[in-house]
Formats: structure tokens, C-alpha cells, sequence
């Protein structure tokens, strides 16, 4: 039994790694313990698993089915692991978070180290992805993303303030095109668009008028996916961006970028935690909330 646990250990190391010298440093051996263990099971099993060549390694027909009834339980044995953590009056154990780019940068970021330093017995696992992900089924702890709408079995907890947006352009820029005083003026200027990097579609400012939200199209020559690269673009004179206030506060106070339709920019929804249910919330989930709901005044859904 334990060789054969030796050699499963080592089969689903190098089918992660596609390598026997990554396998071999992720479990802490050499690669011919590797090999040997493999060797082993192999035998064993008395049918081949993995297909070597001088360049790769892969998994065979077999091998693949094998590994597909093994990982389930692979995981079983993990989460049964980490419940033997959760159980001390520490939390520990791997958070598993899915997290746009921009989330990461504004809300993960600045307060990371700190989590961890107040939990020395967490590690954190981030996946940067713009999309809204099935957390379920991709086997994440939870998800951060704009705003609190999403499915009805999902918890929502705010955990950053509100976003202030605005619409910038650089004083280059004016003095050619002059300032839009209301976003029906919009369509006189150049815009930068903002695309999604998930469906491809440019986003609508979402903008107020006499205090009613409204959706404004905008039309310009450039469009990006990425909001510091828009910005750039303002203070290049290459249009006006509608981006968050704190990524242009510092620029605007630089003369670098100028505010225009203040009375017209919203304040969106702030970044949401999301997670399946509150029936035994992991502590160590528990525990990042708590940590990043600090200091704001937003609450649960």
C-alpha cells in the first residue's frame, strides 16, 4: 500500500508537470525516485501509464482513465487534510480565489501581506481572471468581482469601498476638441473604449443625467482591456477615458489630466467576496473576510 501510494503520488505530480525533474522538486525527491516509483505501479498495475519520449512525457489511454477515477479521491484526501486544520483555533490550510486583474491590484494587493502575516498558517492560491467563474465546479473557496448581483445561492460581502468614477482627458487634448458639458457631447469626441476581456464587448459609460442612470456608447479610435493602459492613453492625448477616480487622482493633481462632466460620473458598486453558503464556512475563509471587511461599512447580502 504505501508504494502504491508512492507511485500515485509521483503519477499525478508528473501529469500536472508534463516533467520527471518538476515532479521530482514539487515532491521534494529525485527524479529517479520518481521514475522508480512510477516503475513500481506500473508494474503493479501491469499496464503502462505513462508514454516517455527524450523530449515529453505524457499520459497513455490507461493512464488518463486511471487518473480520472484517482483525482476525486485525491481531493477528498486534501480536503480531509485541511479539515484537520480548520478544526485548531488557528484557521490554516490553501485558499483557492478566483480575481479579476483590477481586483487583485485594488483589493488583494494592498492588504495581502498582512493577511498572511496575521495568519501564518494560510497560503493563498489567486487565479487573475476577468470572468465570472463557477466556483463550484472549478473547486474555489470564493470569487471577488464588481458588484453584488449574481447567482441567488451565492453570499455577497463588500469588501472595498464604493468606486468613484470620472471622465479625464489630458489638456492636450482640449485644446483642440474643447470640453463636453453634458455626455451628449460625447459623440463630438474621441473616446477610449474599454473591452471585455472575457466576452470581447465594449463597455457603455454608465453615466447620470438630472440623477437618472444612463448607458452612453461611446465611438473612438482606440479601444483596451485594460484600465492603467487606458489611462496612459488619456494623458497621451489620445481621448477621454472613463476610468475610476483613485487610478487619476494623483495625474489630475499633476495637471497631467484634466475632469470633465463631474456632476455626470457615478459612484459604482464596490468589490464583492463571494462564496456558496454560510453553513460551515471554512474558518480560514472566514477569516480573509473578516481581514478585508476592516475599516468600510459595507454588509452581507
Amino acid at each position: 500500500m504505501r508504494d502504491d501510494l508512492s507511485g500515485i503520488t509521483a503519477l499525478l505530480a508528473v501529469a500536472e508537470k508534463r516533467s520527471f525533474t518538476a515532479a521530482a522538486t514539487q515532491l521534494g525527491v529525485t527524479p529517479s525516485a520518481v521514475s522508480q516509483a512510477l516503475r513500481a505501479l506500473e508494474e503493479r498495475v501491469g499496464v503502462r501509464l505513462l508514454q516517455r519520449t527524450t523530449r515529453s512525457v505524457g499520459l497513455t489511454e490507461a493512464g488518463a482513465h486511471f487518473l480520472s477515477r484517482l483525482e476525486p479521491a485525491m481531493k477528498s484526501v486534501h480536503e480531509a487534510f485541511e479539515s484537520l486544520g480548520e478544526l485548531r483555533d488557528r484557521p490554516a490550510g490553501t485558499l483557492r480565489l478566483t480575481v479579476p486583474r483590477y481586483g487583485y491590484q485594488e483589493v488583494l494587493a494592498p492588504r495581502l501581506a498582512g493577511f498572511l502575516a496575521a495568519h501564518p498558517d494560510i497560503q493563498v492560491d489567486i487565479q487573475l481572471d476577468d470572468a465570472l467563474i463557477d466556483i463550484v465546479k472549478q473547486g474555489f473557496d470564493a470569487g471577488l468581482r464588481i458588484g453584488e448581483r449574481m447567482e441567488r445561492e451565492m453570499i455577497a460581502v463588500q469588501v472595498s469601498d464604493d468606486i468613484a468614477m470620472s471622465v479625464v482627458g489630458s489638456p492636450s487634448y482640449f485644446a483642440t476638441r474643447g470640453k463636453p458639458r453634458h455626455p451628449r457631447d460625447l459623440r463630438e469626441h474621441q473616446c477610449i473604449n474599454y473591452r471585455s476581456r472575457t466576452s470581447g464587448s465594449l463597455h457603455r459609460w454608465e453615466l447620470l443625467d438630472k440623477g437618472r442612470r444612463i448607458e452612453v456608447a461611446v465611438e473612438g479610435r482606440v479601444s483596451l482591456d485594460d484600465v492603467d493602459f487606458m489611462v496612459d492613453a488619456a494623458v497621451s492625448g489620445l481621448g477621454l477615458a472613463f476610468v475610476p477616480e483613485n487610478r487619476v487622482r494623483k495625474l489630475v493633481a499633476e495637471k497631467q489630466l484634466v475632469h470633465v462632466l463631474e456632476p455626470h460620473c457615478p459612484t459604482l458598486p464596490g468589490f464583492f467576496l463571494y462564496y456558496p453558503s454560510r453553513a460551515h464556512l471554512p474558518l480560514k475563509l472566514k477569516a480573509l473576510i473578516d481581514y478585508l471587511k476592516k475599516g468600510r461599512r459595507g454588509t452581507a447580502r
